[in-house]
């Protein structure tokens, strides 16, 4: 089983996902999504793209004119791994269930048009978007068939995910790299295409049993749980994301401090050394301390509030040395250095917003700094949109020198409009709620959906 869904909602659900794409990412200038058919034949087949005209203000939509994706599509055996013809990204991309940058389209040995044409512009990345087999209901004990690669070997058996889209994002020129931010955020949008997705063809599903139901009915109950879905997925998302951006400038705005004050990192070195403990403390319990390194290396990519980044490491580290220490005992002098360097750790989320260090720091007017680092620092569990446009305005205020200073400004102004749309969209929602709830006529539910028809 794969997703199928009506091509105009398909393709309505593209597009919405590459316009939030490319008005989030500055450096980005064209999208395009692919569907993968159902196994064994995985056929990947373009459904639409968007590129953006100079200004970003508007999107071009359409697809090229002669391409081996466009309907209907190509299929696996054609597009995977196979001796004697080019690789591409996609084979990766389905077969690995993961992403691909191509930074440098020169050194890329998957970049087929660099291959193929020699076109040297080819800067993108490719994010594959995946459902649960569960949430499709695919039974691992059927008969279902699994794609083979050229070398007869069965890919997908033991995976908890099929892979169902591809994302390709275009960036500018050398402005893409490998684990980037826009990697992330491509990522993170690819999880809600697939709920979204898998949203459509469970309303899809629902709606072949409920043809019964009359036709007033039937509408009132997909508007609602469209405009609910609505809600739901970018109201996360578009949270999720200026947190995000918050927490990038937050990294930037410490790494100046430590810049400035020609120290260390004392969050980098509290991780270097208790991964260094850990290869000292001997043989034994392997993956116990694989598991604390993974999770000590992966705090070092988050950027999480001071609060937040204290629980995690209680949560995450502390917990975890002691299990560890509990199988695998140490004397008292050891015990002490490691607990001492965890809280150096938990210390260290605090340094952005030192008093002392703040106060030392004179490349910013006095006002400003404080107002910038309360804003930074504070409490973000939930959208708060007076407190985002107070940070849009200091970012345009150029004694902030931060790297990404304004690229930061203008993504947080596009997330600002996208949070306005999805307001206007609970309120919708709210609207045929109440009416619903409160058992209102019918002729008037019929005029409510129409209004969030035509508004949503």
């Amino acid at each position: 089983m794969s997703i199928e869904i009506e091509k105009p909602v398909l393709k309505k659900a593209c597009m919405e996902m590459i316009e939030t794409i490319l008005f989030c990412l500055p450096n980005a200038f064209k999208g395009t999504i692919y569907l993968i058919g159902k196994p064994p034949d995985l056929i990947a087949e373009r459904i639409t793209s968007g590129i953006t005209d100079d200004g970003k203000e508007k999107i071009s939509w359409g697809l090229p004119v002669k391409s081996g994706y466009n309907t209907p599509g190509k299929p696996w055996v054609e597009y995977r791994d196979q001796s004697g013809r080019p690789l591409e990204a996609m084979s990766w991309c389905v077969e690995k269930q993961k992403s691909w940058t191509s930074e440098d389209p020169k050194e890329d040995a998957r970049n087929l048009r660099f291959q193929v044409e020699g076109i040297t512009e080819d800067f993108h990345h490719m994010e594959p978007v995946l459902v649960l087999k569960s949430d499709l209901k695919l039974d691992m004990h059927s008969s279902l068939k699994y794609p083979k690669d050229h070398k007869g070997n069965i890919i997908w058996k033991d995976t908890d995910y099929i892979v169902v889209a591809v994302i390709k994002i275009h960036f500018h020129h050398f402005t893409i790299k490998i684990g980037s931010h826009e990697t992330w955020v491509i990522k993170r949008l690819s999880r809600s295409l697939g709920t979204e997705l898998l949203s459509y063809q469970l309303r899809q599903d629902s709606m072949k049993t409920m043809e019964r139901l009359a036709t007033d009915r039937l509408n009132t109950c997909n508007i609602l749980a469209d405009s609910l879905r609505n809600a739901i997925t970018k109201s996360g998302l578009i949270f999720s994301l200026v947190k995000q951006e918050i927490g990038y400038l937050r990294d930037q705005w410490e790494q100046t401090l430590i810049e400035d004050r020609k120290e260390n990192n004392m969050k980098v070195e509290a991780i270097k050394d208790l991964n260094e403990m850990l290869t000292n403390l001997g043989e034994g319990y392997e993956d116990l301390k694989e598991d604390l390194i993974d999770a000590q290396n992966k705090f070092l990519e988050l950027s999480l509030p001071p609060e937040k980044g204290e629980n995690w490491v209680g949560m995450q580290i502390e917990e975890r040395w002691k299990d560890l220490l509990y199988e695998c005992p140490q004397d008292d002098h050891k015990r002490r250095v490691i607990w001492e360097t965890i809280d150096k750790l938990k210390k260290s989320l605090y340094f952005g917003q030192n008093p002392d260090i703040i106060a030392n720091y004179d490349k910013i007017p006095e006002e400003l700094k404080w107002e910038w680092v309360n804003l930074m620092y504070r409490n973000n569990d939930r959208f708060d949109d007076s407190a985002l446009d107070q940070l849009i305005k200091i970012l345009a205020n150029s004694a902030i020198t931060l790297p990404s200073r304004e690229k930061s400004r203008k993504t947080l102004t596009q997330l600002k409009a996208l949070a306005q749309t999805m307001s206007q969209l609970e309120q919708n929602t709210n609207f045929l709620l109440d009416k619903v709830l409160n058992g209102s006529e019918k002729g008037l539910i019929s005029g409510a959906l129409k209004n969030i028809t035509v508004n949503s």
